[in-house]
Formats: C-alpha cells, sequence, structure tokens
C-alpha cells in the first residue's frame, strides 16, 4: 500500500544512508526515528557508502518495510531504478542528477510521487513548467556539513522567495537546527529535511515533535 503525497508529510522529513551513522545499524536508527515520529523518510546512500549495490538494496528492503509498518512514505535519493525495486513512495532527484523529466518519465503510472531540489528562482520557475513534480526541496538555508556540493546559502529570506515562486510545497534543506523553526515556517515552507539535527540530536522526540509543530498550520 503506497502513502499518497500530502504537504503535511513534509514536515519532519528524515534524510539519512549509511554514511551518516558511522558505527551504527541505519535500521535501528530509523526505528528510533519512526517511534519518535517523523513524517517522511528518505534513503540517500551516497558514493561515500560502503555497501555493495547488493547490500544496498538489502538494506533498503528493510528499512522500506520499517517504513510501510508505520505508516510513513519512503523516498528514495536520486536512483530510479533502486526506487522501483523497492516499490518506493517517492523519488528525490537534485539538480545535477537524473533529469527530472525521464524521472518522471520512468515512474509514470507507478505512484510513485517526485521531489525535486530547487536553490534558485531559476530553477524554480523551471520546476513550475513541468508536470509532475509533487514538492521542491530548497536550500541550504543555512550552512550545512552534511553536502560536500552544497549550494550557497539562501537564508530565510531567500527561502521565502522560493516558497512564493513555486506552484508546489517547498521543504527546507540545510543547516536546519530546532532553534531556527520558527524562522523557517514563517517563510510559508512546508516543512524540514534533515540529517544530523536528528542524528546528532540528544532528544529525538523532543526534537520530532518540534519540528511536526512548528509546521501544524
Amino acid at each position: 500500500m503506497s502513502v499518497t503525497f500530502e504537504p503535511g508529510l513534509l514536515r519532519a522529513y528524515f534524510v539519512a544512508g549509511s554514511q551518516d551513522v558511522p558505527g551504527q545499524d541505519l535500521r535501528d536508527v530509523l526505528a528510533k526515528m519512526l517511534a519518535a515520529g517523523i513524517t517522511a523518510f528518505q534513503f540517500r546512500d551516497k558514493a561515500t557508502s560502503t555497501l555493495t549495490p547488493e547490500q544496498r538494496l538489502a538494506l533498503g528492503r528493510d528499512l522500506r518495510a520499517q517504513c510501510r509498518a508505520a505508516n510513513v512514505p519512503f523516498i528514495v535519493d536520486d536512483d530510479v531504478d533502486l526506487a522501483l525495486a523497492l516499490d518506493a513512495d517517492g523519488i528525490h532527484v537534485g539538480q545535477s542528477d537524473q533529469r527530472i523529466q525521464q524521472v518522471i518519465q520512468a515512474v509514470a503510472g507507478r505512484n510513485i510521487f517526485v521531489g525535486l531540489s530547487c536553490s534558485t528562482m531559476a530553477e524554480v520557475t523551471a520546476a513550475n513548467a513541468i508536470a509532475g513534480i509533487d514538492y521542491l526541496g530548497s536550500g541550504p538555508i543555512f550552512p550545512t556539513t552534511s553536502k560536500a556540493d552544497a549550494d550557497p546559502v539562501v537564508g530565510t529570506a531567500g527561502l521565502q522567495k522560493l516558497v512564493a515562486q513555486s506552484r508546489v510545497p517547498v521543504v527546507a534543506i540545510g543547516g536546519v537546527t530546532v532553534d531556527s523553526l520558527p524562522a523557517i515556517a514563517e517563510t510559508g515552507a512546508a516543512g524540514v529535511a534533515v540529517i544530523t539535527l536528528l542524528t546528532h540530536s540528544h532528544n529525538v522526540g523532543a526534537d520530532t515533535a518540534a519540528m511536526r509543530q512548528a509546521f501544524s498550520k
């Protein structure tokens, strides 16, 4: 049973791959995040991961099953073949990843929603003209350590302009902290996508609740 996209799914959006939780099993980490109340999970296993394709597929299957049991959408980063193999609920694509039109075509009729990273007004304007995009990921809002090739920081003022320009909901990414949630919510963003806010959290339950509450309107 796939999860149908709606903007509320973006409120507390957890992103992680095995490279983000060194010394831990991502299954255990995800179980903790699901129990805390995350609203979406993106499996983002990058080139820095030490997993073989077979291990990545096996891990993905387990993570997919965990999300399905919790009725939380399971989203795959960038890899259409992996998303299809895992029967993912969604796929997220960056500007430099597989071309967005090809991704939309590949998942057509599969009940898979599509997210696209956009960090400039020009990218949002281009995305507005493409049918089949369900949400945008915009940022980095603040400096981030989890993406070596991150775009220049846009800040909350820049985010507000991107949100106003976009025809679909926007999830804010990059350097998000609990203290910054109110200012991000004021931009009209639908939620935040985070890695370190939760993987480095001392209180996952409280921090997840803060995200859900900030974007509950």
